[in-house]
């Protein structure tokens, strides 16, 4: 216990650091997080809606609303953990600086973690704050759990982040992750269209964390309340989270300590 206590202290280190950086540039960095939710929700949730007509007793707009929500967690998440971490660690050699301090491997991808969880909340705050604004939340109660269900669903998606940093050779080979796997995971886990229709992409969404994440913020959204289903998918996000998150540790252990 006392070992998990310094190791927080510590990564609360790494913690500060990101947001002074961050903070330098702090209207440049929030303007895409907040601007392309609402440019998304403007032009196919606003844009659409009179075409498409409902889903659930759902306009369009309000249908889409929570995948915005979710989707600016797995953005921020993916690039913070990717493109990120890969440029402290090779071209800024952050970590190398770091590590000569008593912050070790461990502290390094703990204050990662906790410096994405706490961004993730903030982002998935202010989005939830502007589709408030925009009239699109059912239930505007939800504004309350966006924090934490944003920040939760952030781990598992930055932990895939931090896999592939530990495993490009350059920066350019990023895209290949994305367009193969960031984006079908984007596209395909029921932001757009609901999947009760669709039997083996339903099947398919199961192995991906970004959908589980995206029915708990559309039933907190919608205020669709089921504690069964509720239970099954914040157990296969915190399962997720677990199994991702232990295989990033042992991957970026191996890079730090090479």
């Amino acid at each position: 216990m006392n070992d998990l206590r310094i190791s927080l202290r510590l990564g609360w280190h790494v913690v500060v650091r990101n947001w002074m950086v961050y903070r330098k540039d702090f209207l440049a960095n929030i303007s895409p997080t907040l601007a392309d939710p609402a440019l998304m929700m403007a032009a196919l949730g606003l844009g659409l809606s009179p075409y498409i007509g409902q889903i659930n007793g759902l306009s369009y707009a309000q249908y889409l609303a929570p995948g915005m929500i979710a989707t600016t967690a797995l953005f921020t998440a993916f690039f913070e953990c990717s493109y990120g971490f890969y440029v402290r660690l090779s071209f800024e050699s952050v970590f190398k600086a770091m590590l000569t301090t008593p912050i070790g491997v461990r502290e390094v991808v703990i204050g990662e973690f906790l410096w994405l969880f706490l961004r993730a909340a903030l982002m998935a705050l202010g989005v939830g704050l502007v589709l408030a604004l925009m009239g699109l939340l059912p239930n505007p109660w939800a504004l309350l759990l966006f924090p934490f269900l944003g920040g939760f669903l952030s781990l598992p998606c930055g932990a895939i982040g931090l896999i592939a940093a530990s495993q490009v050779r350059n920066i350019n080979q990023f895209q290949t992750v994305y367009s193969f796997l960031i984006a079908p995971i984007y596209f395909l886990s029921s932001v757009f269209f609901p999947l009760t229709n669709q039997p083996v992409l339903g099947v398919i969404v199961q192995f991906s964390p970004f959908y589980h994440g995206v029915r708990l913020l559309q039933i907190s959204a919608w205020g669709t309340w089921n504690a069964g289903e509720i239970l099954f998918h914040l157990g296969a996000l915190l399962l997720f989270t677990l199994v991702l998150g232990a295989w990033a540790f042992r991957r970026i252990e191996r890079k730090l300590t090479a």
